[in-house]
Formats: C-alpha cells, sequence, structure tokens
C-alpha cells in the first residue's frame, strides 16, 4: 500500500503493539477480524506516515481508534487526525470504556461511517 510507512523502526513498533495491546483493542480486533463487521476488512496497528493506526480499512480510508484517558483533549492526536485527514482518512476515536462496555454501540457507529457516509 503507497500509504504504510516503509520506516523499518516504525513496523517494529507495530508488530509489538499488535503483540501487547490492550484489552480494549482486543476486545475491538476480535470484532473487526476476519471481515466480522459486515465483511469490512480491517488491519491491526497499521503504519500511516510516521504514525500508527489502531484499525485500518484501507478499502474505506477509515481509522479507528481506541483511546484512553491520556488522549483527552491532547494536541498530538489533534495534529495527528489532522495529517491522516489531509491524506484522505477518516478518523474516528472511541474511548476504551466504549469499548469494554457498549461494543455493540461502537461497531454500529463503524458500519454507519461506512456505509452512510458513501
Amino acid at each position: 500500500m503507497p500509504h504504510q510507512s516503509t520506516k523499518p523502526i516504525l513496523r517494529k513498533h507495530a508488530r509489538n503493539m499488535r503483540a501487547n495491546q490492550t484489552k480494549a483493542e482486543a476486545i475491538m480486533w476480535n470484532a473487526l477480524r476476519s471481515r466480522k463487521l459486515k465483511a469490512i476488512k480491517f488491519k491491526r496497528q497499521v503504519p500511516i506516515d510516521n504514525y500508527i493506526v489502531d484499525f485500518l480499512c484501507a478499502d474505506h480510508r477509515l481509522i479507528v481508534e481506541i483511546d484512553g484517558s491520556q488522549h483527552a483533549e491532547n494536541q498530538y492526536d489533534q495534529t495527528r487526525d489532522a495529517a491522516l485527514k489531509n491524506r484522505g482518512f477518516k478518523v474516528l476515536r472511541f474511548w476504551n470504556n466504549d469499548v469494554l462496555k457498549e461494543l455493540n454501540k461502537v461497531c454500529h457507529a463503524i458500519i454507519a461511517s461506512v456505509y452512510l457516509t458513501e
């Protein structure tokens, strides 16, 4: 994929993140993997430019981020999202707590983003 980073350090870090995912990321990945969610194909911990995104659906240029409280009003995340949006990606952010307690709601929001905005 032309948008993926070719930096070996980012690829190595992404592999490490896949091996050490948070509980919320593991639950979200279980819901997204193997096209379980309306046959939408996702990859996890994907390097794009200088960033690693939690989940990527390349076909729909959709990024899904699962965040803990350290991301609240985070300037870095705002800058990162703007850079990714400038590359043509849509970025959806969900709190860990939403994934842990309201997974169906999160999944419905992802589906709506893919199918209601095209």
